[in-house]
């Protein structure tokens, strides 16, 4: 039996164990795991921790979480089952005392572009509810409270006259299309109407039927009489003859009802929903649903954005005043005509025409747009333009400015125009899905409404506060309810089901996460371990798969996987809490000295750290971005030096991954003539742009769309193991030729899987099953492929070997191959196998393929090659992270340039250059609070990344 000298439970214990406080798994052989046996207490914080590739998902999600998934469909009908019958069981003994599984992953699930942080987190439904209950709808002309009235009121509105007042219930009388007037009076009668009240004057139908000339007036005024009564508070019988005269009022009006309190007053009710001539539509969940074609913004189908006039297009240089031709379109002479009202016009409306514009006021921008008496805005020569489109030159002028802009009529929000008159608290839901979270979040605790309102809403205003409450403590406050899901990074995803998960206040429920603190910046990571000490205080048990240390310390138990990855790691090496760590260091436990090397307790023990550099380079060549505005961006001026390691740094929602993936990386792309995704908003790219020639984005994008894509043939490692194989005598004797080896073609793959080594069982409504192809037993070769053998090996089990083996293997008789695979090993992936399926790999394996990929093929433009890496630390336990700076410093070192987006402090505290953006996430964020070296940045007061810097250095 593995094991340090701590306490622990062992498996011979598991008998005496009570599996309502443990979940207890005995002989767990899933994937590296080495027949694992242990005892997770349950409704406690636990941290799964280890090497990358030591085993620790394979306990979590592939045993864990799988078997709680099997359970539950066993529990299903014997109908249903017929569907789920095959899925297969984890490799485990057993599993006791296992609760309901919920897994929250990385993976961003949805591209959908209608899904949106608010539909994710069911937020935007509640606020749906709240709107169609208890929002207020005004008039966009008069800013009135438009409200139909019922028979309720116009009776009450009677009842509160003096007792014995006289009243009058009077009906519009209204002359359908096709009659007269003398027809309709004519219809009247025969309904049983006998009088009308005409010009103020009460008289009878058949008078006026009559003798029409003695009534006739021109722009005569006729009411019908529905009913005239005395008003007695105390008598049933007269409230319902009044309430049943009001509803006829209601009917022959068509919604019309007029009270004449006799010599007093004469009121209009309608009971229509209408005010300054406009019939809004009253307030209903669908009205606010852009999902649906009733709630949709008729303009861009609910997408939020057209194809239209892009303001920055019209105005591209923000720092040129009007008067110096800020507006693009109006600088030729033709054009001048336009803004020569302006320039002459300005003073007498007080416009600052040689200020700077990003200077002037949003109300001085938007006049601009709009215009005034004095001139006529940007809108309206646009709108000039669009008329004269049949001339070529203007078709050309308008497809200058032209690009996917906001939406005009719902500003981006994706509802119908008239949804924005809806209110509650003085704000529309458009409103409240362009704010922050945080501040949505403030505006609910001031809200006030009526006492009757309140009633209603109780129960949604609960949901709503307490949901946006969990997304603030989960470090996404900067985030705004309209924000695309498909836009979000895998650690703010995952953040996001989290606090969904929280909303819905489960309980009894175990909750596996996969690292949840990446994209976390250490002031976050607090907050985000409060949010897992709620679920578990709810009755939780929580198991969380993670390498941050503010987390291990918060946990009630860690268990560590290891000793090392892959092949070598897949045993607990160490079982304990906080105590036991906390004894282990007052005794001066050496885990270097033990049977088994614990590299979490190294590192926790402070016995293995990473150094401080102890030099910084200094760099002669910088490039510089100047006006940066995308997203939350301040107008931003920064130098980024070249042939150093660069990290940029700051709080979640600062905009790091703007500056630099948004604005520097398809810059450089289209400055070196390379097609790019959009450039986010900016001035000027300007330095040494000529010492770059080459720009890699190493991101955690998968390293291939194929299951069938692996490290080795992403290293181009493959061509030459095929090759090898193909210049084996009996492959030479068969005819057997490279491609045979290759399980991308025909030829030598297994044909009933394709070469998978997997085949796909579609389960209809739910998730697909994949089953070990029983044509080749998942060696995704055929039977005489498998004969061909190198060293007793055939390229089957070549391929499942690990790089580390791999390595071993090659070392002597095919120095070449073994030369192509360390750059693997270098990065820290030896454990990987060598044909793994690239869709296995996580975010952080996928990017460290991408480097031994650079690292193998020594670029042609070495020393000539910007490098930008998004957070590469992801998935990567302290000991990889060692390993990864030796190799993203081996590029420095040939002359090429990094740049990495970080929170981990380790990577911050190995930089040349920190820039930092702050100083907190969303609208208060996009300003540049500091660049230099990590020393200098110490010496900062009021700085989040420098408080945590201070502790390392």
């Amino acid at each position: 039996m593995m094991h340090l000298a701590v306490p622990r439970i062992e498996a011979s214990q598991f008998d005496d164990l009570d599996p309502r406080k443990y979940i207890l798994i005995k002989g767990a052989r899933v994937n590296n795991l080495k027949n694992v046996d242990v005892a997770i207490p349950r409704n406690k914080l636990v941290v799964i921790t280890g090497l990358s590739g030591s085993g620790k998902s394979s306990l979590a999600f592939d045993t864990l979480f799988a078997e709680g998934q099997r359970m539950y469909v066993e529990s299903l009908s014997s109908y249903a089952r017929q569907f789920l019958g095959r899925m297969e069981k984890p490799e485990v003994e057993y599993i006791k005392g296992i609760s309901p599984a919920i897994a929250i992953e990385q993976k961003v699930n949805t591209r959908n572009p209608r899904s949106t942080v608010g539909t994710s987190t069911e937020i935007y439904d509640y606020l749906k509810l709240l709107y169609a209950r208890i929002g207020h709808t005004y008039s966009p002309v008069s800013g009135n409270l438009v409200k139909k009235d019922s028979v309720t009121d116009v009776v009450n509105y009677m009842l509160g006259q003096e007792e014995g007042t006289r009243v009058m219930i009077l009906a519009p009388l209204l002359v359908r299309e096709g009659r007269s007037q003398q027809e309709e009076m004519t219809i009247l009668l025969s309904k049983g109407y006998n009088r009308i009240v005409l010009n103020d004057e009460v008289v009878q139908i058949e008078d006026v039927l009559e003798n029409p000339d003695n009534y006739s007036q021109a722009g005569n005024q006729i009411f019908i009489l529905i009913d005239r009564a005395g008003i007695r508070h105390d008598d049933e019988d007269t409230q319902y003859r009044l309430s049943d005269s009001v509803q006829t009022a209601f009917f022959e009006g068509e919604g019309v009802c007029i009270v004449e309190v006799v010599n007093v007053e004469k009121r209009v009710f309608s009971d229509k929903f209408e005010l300054d001539g406009i019939t809004f539509e009253e307030p209903s969940v669908n009205l606010f649903s852009f999902n649906n074609p009733y709630g949709a913004c008729k303009r861009c189908e609910g997408f939020g954005k057209v194809l239209g006039i892009d303001p920055d297009l019209v105005i591209p240089d923000k720092n040129l005043s009007v008067y110096e031709g800020a507006i693009a379109p109006w600088r030729t002479e033709k054009m001048n005509e336009w803004l020569s009202p302006l320039v002459r016009n300005a003073a007498k409306f007080d416009f600052p025409i040689h200020r700077p514009f990003k200077d002037l006021t949003a109300e001085q921008k938007e006049l601009l747009w709009t215009g005034n008496k004095y001139f006529q805005g940007i809108n309206d020569f646009i709108a000039e333009i669009e008329t004269q489109t049949y001339k070529i030159q203007y078709r050309v002028m308008l497809s200058r400015f032209r690009g996917r802009t906001t939406c005009p009529d719902c500003r981006g929000s994706r509802l119908r125009k008239d949804a924005s008159f809806v209110k509650i608290g003085g704000a529309s839901i458009t409103d409240l899905v362009l704010m922050p979270i945080q501040d949505v979040s403030t505006f609910f605790k001031k809200l006030e409404v009526s006492q009757h309102d309140r009633e209603i809403a109780r129960r949604v205003l609960t949901e709503i506060e307490t949901r946006l409450d969990y997304m603030i403590r989960v470090g996404l406050g900067y985030l705004t309810l309209n924000r695309l899901t498909s836009t979000l990074s895998g650690g703010e995803f995952q953040r996001i089901k989290l606090a969904t998960s929280l909303g819905s206040a489960l309980v009894g429920s175990m909750y596996i996460l996969d690292e949840p603190s990446i994209g976390l910046h250490p002031r976050d990571t607090q907050r985000l371990v409060g949010v897992l000490e709620s679920l578990r205080d709810l009755g939780n048990t929580v198991i969380v798969v993670e390498h941050e240390e503010e987390v291990m310390h918060a946990a009630d138990q860690i268990i560590d996987i290891g000793p090392e990855a892959g092949t070598g790691g897949g045993h607990v090496v160490f079982q304990g809490n906080q105590e036991d760590i906390a004894g282990l260091r007052d005794s001066g436990f050496d885990p270097d000295e033990e049977d088994v090397k614990s590299h979490t307790l190294d590192f926790l023990l402070g016995n293995d750290s990473i150094e401080v550099p102890k030099i910084r380079r200094k760099s002669l060549h910088h490039l510089e971005i100047k006006g940066a505005r995308e997203n939350n961006l301040k107008e931003l001026d920064v130098k980024i030096p070249l042939n150093n390691l660069t990290v940029v740094t700051g709080v979640s929602g600062s905009g790091k991954s703007t500056l630099i993936r948004k604005i520097l990386y398809p810059a450089m792309m289209r400055l070196k003539g390379e097609f790019s995704e959009e450039v986010g908003k900016f001035d000027e790219l300007s330095g040494s742009t000529d010492r770059i020639e080459a720009i890699e984005m190493i991101d955690q994008n998968p390293i291939g769309k194929s299951s069938r894509s692996n490290p080795v043939t992403y290293i181009k490692a493959y061509d030459y193991i095929r090759q090898m194989m193909a210049d084996l005598p009996l492959s030479k004797a068969r005819g057997y030729k490279p491609s045979h080896f290759s399980f991308n073609v025909d030829g030598g793959r297994c044909e009933i899987c394709q070469g998978e080594g997997q085949v796909k069982i579609e389960m209809q409504f739910m998730a697909d099953i994949y089953l070990t192809c029983e044509g080749c037993n998942g060696k995704r070769f055929k039977q005489e492929i498998q004969e061909v053998r190198y060293q007793e090996k055939d390229v089957a089990e070549i391929l499942d070997m690990t790089v580390d083996e791999a390595i071993e293997f090659f070392r002597e008789s095919e120095p070449k191959l073994a030369d192509k695979l360390m750059p693997l090993q270098e990065v820290g992936l030896g454990y990987v196998g060598l044909g793994q399926s690239s869709n296995t790999l996580s975010g952080g394996e996928a990017q460290r393929v991408k480097l031994a990929s650079f690292l193998g093929k020594g670029s042609s433009n070495k020393g000539k090659t910007l490098f930008i890496f998004d957070e590469p630390t992801t998935g990567l336990h302290f000991h990889d992270i060692k390993k990864l700076l030796k190799a993203i410093n081996a590029l420095v070192e040939q002359g090429d340039s990094v740049i990495i987006i970080e929170h981990n402090m380790e990577v911050i505290k190995s930089a040349d250059w920190i820039i930092d953006l702050g100083p907190e996430g969303g609208d208060k964020g996009g300003y540049l609070t500091f660049t230099g070296t990590p020393e200098e940045m110490t010496k900062l007061e009021d700085n989040y990344t420098a408080t945590f810097l201070r502790e390392k250095i």
